[in-house]
């Protein structure tokens, strides 16, 4: 059981620094629009080249997860990025965060924890 926990939070972690270099990327670019440029700027900024490869490690790690583990124990456990993506709210992008959401993450780690045993 120690294992699929290890390797989901390390899933999590991949999949929220994916998330998180993909809101730098993004905040770095020009409004959205479907043109060359865009995609041009989008396709050279390093951040997004990061995002991706952490989207692709997460993923890869998500089909060992899933081939090897229980799903029924595996999906629920992915739910540890709210809580990793709620301390990088606060962390990288200086976000404020109201009681109702701590509530909300800690019951996110109560059921994880149910989920584990």
């Amino acid at each position: 059981m120690l294992k699929v926990i290890s390797l989901c939070v390390l899933q999590s972690v991949l999949l929220t620094g994916a998330q998180v270099f993909l809101k730098f990327a993004l905040v770095k670019m020009p409004k959205f629009a479907w043109t060359k440029q865009f995609w041009t700027e989008m396709l050279v900024n390093w951040q997004f080249a990061v995002s991706g490869i952490l989207f692709a490690a997460a993923s890869l790690l998500w089909m060992y997860i899933i081939k090897h583990f229980p799903f029924s124990t595996a999906y629920p456990m992915i739910s540890l990025s709210y809580v990793f993506g709620m301390i990088a709210a606060i962390a990288f992008f200086h976000e404020s965060v109201s009681a109702t959401k701590w509530i909300g993450v800690t019951l996110i780690m109560v059921g994880c924890v149910f989920i584990a045993k």
